[in-house]
Formats: structure tokens, C-alpha cells, sequence
């Protein structure tokens, strides 16, 4: 058994959900910079299933596009794992972890039987990609209108990523999220309502601590909808000094992929790169971690 499937299946053992893989022991934590903070590299990417806006599958172009950002985390959404003909039934996560030295988690928000007997079950969902270690994974369920049932109801449903990874010896929470994309703004409220709470459990309530936590994704939304509005009463939007457009990646419209993060976490800058690699172009942050006192 591949050393990917042993990991994966020692983390479902514990209760997690998802898929992790580790790199070679060559892609150790880099170390950082003394003092009381250190830098960390930020993106999301709307891969869109490894197809460029050109809707040519291509994953090449897509682990380039990708390369080229240089983020130490990158929270990927629309990410296919066997999933169908439009990926050649390819393990997207797989592939671009190994072809850029990274280590993986997958968080299926589909999970389906396979086409044919005997091959990998089909899943699409989120990622996060981390050249730092993760020491731990989770797949949590949030409100989701499912695609693949042709009667849907609002229902819990997983796909929202969380890894903890050791940035430079410094634990940081990383959520991958995909908010729904129907201009109904109903099932994308709840799952803030959802997202906040999931978010606000990793706190220590009693002494008033949380963690650091950085949430990225395509919210399917503009920053200023009503729905999103409970974010920023915890969150701070890491905006571009350009316009910030993502998408569609060829002449943008809309900021719909954001980078944010809790309080404590400084930003020292933001920007989209302009790429055709998907029908999103992705946004990367530089950001300032605090150490562990």
C-alpha cells in the first residue's frame, strides 16, 4: 500500500476525514527569522478541475500557475480525485502535491461509487496544499444544496478543509472552504453561520484563547453581501492594493476568492495573479504569525 493510503487511513482510524500526504523527509519546516513574528505565504485557487479558462484540462499549467505564487500554504477548491472524464479520472490532489514537492490534504464534499467495479471511489472537494508539516486534519460538515441530487434540501454535508500546520515551529489553523454558488443568498448565510462555528470551537473559551487561524476559499460572493457579513465581525479580509477582481480569470468582474485571518495575525500585503490557468485567477498574502510565547 502506497505510504499516502497508510497515513490516510491511520488519520480515518483517529476520526478525520480526508486524505494527507506527507513529502520526502528533504521538504523538512524551513526555519524562520527570530523574533516575535514570522512571515507566512497565504493563497487560495480555484482550480476549476485542472482546466484553464480556456476549458482545456491541463494539469501542468495548473501546477505551474500555482508554482509561480510561491506560497508556503495554498487552499485549493473545485479539486477532482477520479472524479470523472473532464480530469481523466486523475487524483488531481495527488498529482500537484508531488509535482510540487508539497504535502496534501483532500476534503471530499462528494464521495461516490465508482464507474466501474474495483476502481477508486469517485470525490471532488477542497485541498490545502503546505510546505510545512500537518500535524493534524479534519473534514468538516457545513450546510451544503447538494449538485448530484436532482431533488436537494439544505443538509450538512463535508468538504470544509481544516489542517493545523507548523509554520516555522508555529501551529496555525488553515479552513479551505467552497460557499455555494447560487445567487439565492439562503444556503451561503448558513454556512457562514456554520463556518463561524466550527471556527469559534477551536477556542479555548474558558481562558478566552483561540488559535491562529487563517480561513481561505471561494466565498461566491462579493465582499460586501449581506451573508458575509458575520465574517468580518472575527476576520480581517486580506484586500489587494489592486482592484482584487478573481473572476472570471479573463477580464475578472468579481472578488469572490478571499484570504482572511483572526485577530492577532498581521498583513503586510495582498494581490491576485493574472493567470488563464483556471476560470479563477488566485490571490496570494504575505502575513505575520506570532510566535509562541
Amino acid at each position: 500500500m502506497p505510504p499516502r493510503r497508510r497515513f490516510a487511513q491511520l488519520l480515518l482510524a483517529a476520526g478525520i476525514l480526508g486524505v494527507v500526504t506527507a513529502p520526502p523527509p528533504a521538504h523538512a519546516d524551513p526555519s524562520g527569522p527570530t523574533g516575535h513574528r514570522v512571515p507566512l505565504r497565504v493563497a487560495t485557487y480555484n482550480i476549476h478541475a485542472g482546466a484553464g479558462q480556456d476549458n482545456v484540462f491541463d494539469p501542468r499549467r495548473t501546477a505551474a500557475a500555482i508554482r509561480a505564487l510561491d506560497a508556503d500554504v495554498i487552499g485549493l477548491q473545485e479539486v477532482d480525485v477520479h472524479w470523472g472524464a473532464r480530469s481523466e479520472w486523475r487524483d488531481l490532489a495527488d498529482e500537484l502535491a508531488a509535482a510540487l514537492g508539497m504535502r496534501v490534504y483532500f476534503a471530499p464534499i462528494y464521495s461516490l461509487e465508482p464507474a466501474e467495479p474495483g476502481k477508486p471511489r469517485r470525490e471532488f472537494g477542497v485541498a490545502v496544499l503546505s510546505r510545512f508539516p500537518i500535524l493534524s486534519a479534519e473534514n468538516h460538515e457545513i450546510t451544503r444544496l447538494s449538485t448530484q441530487d436532482p431533488h436537494p434540501a439544505p443538509a450538512p454535508a463535508p468538504g470544509f478543509a481544516e489542517v493545523v500546520v507548523r509554520a516555522r515551529g508555529i501551529p496555525v489553523h488553515i479552513y479551505s472552504t467552497h460557499l455555494d454558488y447560487r445567487p439565492d443568498p439562503s444556503v451561503r448565510r448558513a454556512q457562514v453561520a456554520d463556518t463561524r462555528r466550527i471556527m469559534a470551537e477551536d477556542c479555548d473559551r474558558r481562558h478566552g484563547r483561540c488559535p491562529q487561524q487563517v480561513l481561505v476559499g471561494d466565498f461566491n460572493a462579493e465582499p460586501d453581501a449581506p451573508e458575509l457579513a458575520p465574517l468580518w465581525e472575527r476576520l480581517t479580509d486580506a484586500e489587494p492594493s489592486s482592484d482584487g477582481l478573481t473572476f472570471p480569470a479573463q477580464d475578472p468582474v468579481k472578488r469572490i476568492d478571499y484570504v482572511t485571518v483572526s485577530q492577532g495575525i498581521r498583513m503586510r500585503g495582498a494581490e491576485v495573479a493574472e493567470t488563464l490557468a483556471s476560470d479563477h485567477r488566485p490571490l496570494v498574502t504575505d502575513l505575520l504569525v506570532r510566535r509562541r510565547r
